[in-house]
């Protein structure tokens, strides 16, 4: 088990808006206030997002241009400072021209030269996108020479994960930065309505420090 090493350089793959906000934003934003430069490829804007508001104020036509901005007040939040839209196709990721896929991240990869990237474990992430956009990851980064691949931290949370992969490699204790973190996660007001978040202080109650402080990943094992 370890702490987040302070990588300078971060390269963050996920296929959604808000996918950044539960698991992630807390370590960016430490990471960040440490120095490190932040690149997000976000994969899709989420355009197929069944949540159209609480109560709804969007529709099928406007919630890609309200989760673009949300994505961008989310990354303003945490601090991030270049936020690449990838122009993917929200639940489509599993069927996107996979040689299309890896390339454009292969590129990313290659003009960030990250010291480590982040994106979700594949297998162990629920949804179709989430899994498919880190076999994507992981499929790129593995073509690399091994001595040129920067370490995978891997996002997972289906209910077999530890069963399967083991405990998290790495926990970030992220208390100091919950203002930053739920400030991330109230950005995407289409999708989630957490009144426990909302207020002054919000971050300051032991409950949201127990239930957000601290973040895992696992390290991706290339064979």
């Amino acid at each position: 088990m370890a702490t987040f090493q302070p990588y300078q350089r971060i390269l963050v793959i996920l296929p959604h808006p808000d996918d950044e906000a539960f698991g992630l934003s807390g370590t960016l934003a430490k990471a960040i206030e440490n120095g490190a430069h932040v690149t997000y490829g976000c994969l899709t804007l989420g355009e197929m997002g069944r949540t159209m508001g609480i109560p709804p104020f969007a529709n099928r036509v406007t919630l890609p241009k309200f989760r673009q901005k949300e994505l961008e007040e989310s990354c303003l939040a945490i601090g991030i400072q270049d936020l690449r839209l990838l122009g993917f196709h929200d639940k489509m990721i599993e069927f996107e021209d996979q040689d299309k896929l890896d390339e454009t991240l292969d590129a990313l990869i290659k003009e960030v030269a990250p010291e480590v990237i982040i994106t979700f474990y594949p297998g162990y992430s629920v949804h179709p996108d989430h899994d498919a956009t880190g076999a994507a990851v992981v499929r790129t980064v593995g073509r690399l020479p091994a001595n040129e691949r920067p370490p995978v931290l891997c996002l997972a949370f289906s209910r077999n994960t530890v069963e399967n992969i083991g405990e998290p490699d790495v926990h970030n204790d992220v208390n100091n930065f919950l203002e930053q973190k739920i400030a991330s996660v109230l950005a995407h007001r289409s999708q989630f309505q957490i009144k426990e978040l909302e207020g002054p202080d919000n971050w300051k109650r032991k409950e949201v420090r127990e239930r957000f402080g601290t973040e895992h990943f696992w390290t991706y094992k290339f064979k």
